[in-house]
């Protein structure tokens, strides 16, 4: 057999500590240096000049450079060894002395002249997944990151063999579509012995789960029905300790109004791991989504989030809405359908101009998505008449009209498309 037709032995190297020599400085080596870096590699890079992002790692210590061309003998005590230079001349004779000291060697230019392939890698949950096809590197790539994306969101099932330490992973599903959970939530999800979720959670992913897995709802309706937060923290610790592997899944960011750190506290106290996966949170991506940017450049240097489940006039109220209205920022309010009124009355009698755009984004990224738009002053009364309803996000600034006309339907356009 033709030894180019032959197939490539794959093996994995274990390069810590070990001398790999690179030769060239280009996009090649831009490449290939971080994971020989993180592998552990002693590198040693010879080149006349290098890109930026080389640069930065040598300056950063992270290997030796060498500023001048190839030299016969570089590839002294190397176990491994990259050849990427412009100069086919140089190339070749490096080969040629790879061949000699045997060691093993991958060439950008010439793949049928190497001892070696770099495969197309990729590391998710402690796999590592290496993919060689034989000369066609996109390919290895498309393979490769299927099988990535695979493992990552669990549609390609793999197992552990091994025992899993019996813990919670406190979730951030994203602001409501479910592509938008982080990769890693979405990886736990699948793992999930118990999942223990909230309403504003992204439900579709609950129908991907396994029969088995025991689905509790801990849905807190708005004005309605509660599971209060001590029975879920019961039910957290109580799974936990029977050896479940037990997700909470929350909407948006755990952290950002959704009482996730007092079932931290709660598992802390209970002397259970937790693991936090933070999400995204609907305060961006809800305005995003509805085409408004929270911040601008001149038009926007900060903005505020603000929970308005609890009316200015409460005393039980910790935020200070005087200083809120002098702010120049965008304002976004969560949970504050019902207070909207009175928010933005307060907002105005402690000065805030009456005209400030405003604009309500229903159900943000989700199907039934929609965009209600008004002022400051007209905002109660259109939050009424439009009938909205939880969840929705609020957005007060000039940053609402900077993109102009409302991306997406606004309620009178849905109503006229509805008629039609």
């Amino acid at each position: 057999m033709d030894h180019n037709e032959a197939p490539a032995y794959p093996v994995g190297l274990r390069l810590a500590g070990r001398r790999v020599v690179v030769l060239g400085g280009g996009q090649v080596a831009q490449r290939r240096l971080p994971p020989l870096v993180a592998a552990g590699a002693d590198v040693l890079l010879v080149a006349p000049s290098v890109t930026p992002s080389v640069e930065g790692m040598i300056t950063a210590g992270e290997l030796r450079w060498e500023q001048r061309g190839y030299r016969p003998g570089d590839l002294a005590g190397a176990w491994y060894a990259v050849v990427a230079t412009d100069d086919p001349a140089a190339n070749a004779a490096a080969s040629a002395e790879a061949e000699e000291r045997r060691v093993w060697c991958v060439r950008s230019d010439d793949a049928a002249a190497a001892t070696a392939w770099t495969p197309a890698t990729g590391r998710g949950d402690g796999v590592t997944v290496a993919v060689l096809t034989g000369g066609d590197p996109r390919r290895s790539a498309a393979v490769r990151d299927a099988v990535l994306e695979g493992l990552r969101d669990g549609t390609l099932a793999a197992p552990r063999h091994r025992s899993r330490t019996a813990g919670v992973a406190l979730v951030g599903g994203g602001p409501g579509d479910p592509d938008l959970i982080t990769v890693r939530g979405r990886r736990l999800l699948a793992e999930a012995d118990v999942v223990i979720a909230d309403r504003l959670g992204p439900r579709s992913l609950l129908d991907e789960l396994p029969p088995h897995v025991e689905v509790i709802d801990a849905a807190k309706l708005p004005y309605g029905r509660a599971m209060a937060q001590e029975a879920i923290n019961a039910a957290l610790v109580e799974h936990a300790r029977a050896g479940k592997a037990v997700v909470r899944l929350k909407g948006g960011d755990p952290f950002v109004f959704g009482r996730g750190m007092e079932e931290v506290l709660a598992l802390a106290e209970a002397g259970i791991a937790c693991t936090v996966v933070p999400g995204i949170s609907s305060s961006v991506a809800v305005p995003a989504a509805a085409g408004i940017p929270v911040t601008h450049r001149g038009v926007a240097h900060e903005f505020t989030v603000v929970s308005g489940h609890v009316a200015p006039d409460d005393p039980r109220s910790l935020v200070d809405w005087a200083a809120l209205a002098r702010s120049r920022g965008t304002l976004v309010l969560l949970m504050a359908v019902g207070n909207a009124a009175a928010i933005a009355a307060a907002l105005i009698a402690h000065g805030r101009d009456p005209g400030t755009p405003a604009a309500v984004v229903q159900d943000g990224t989700t199907e039934t998505q929609r965009r209600v738009d008004a002022t400051l002053a007209t905002l109660g009364a259109t939050v009424t008449a439009e009938a909205v309803r939880p969840p929705a996000i609020i957005v007060i600034g000039d940053v609402v009209t900077v993109a102009g006309a409302p991306a997406g339907p606004t309620a009178s356009q849905e109503d006229d498309r509805s008629r039609g």
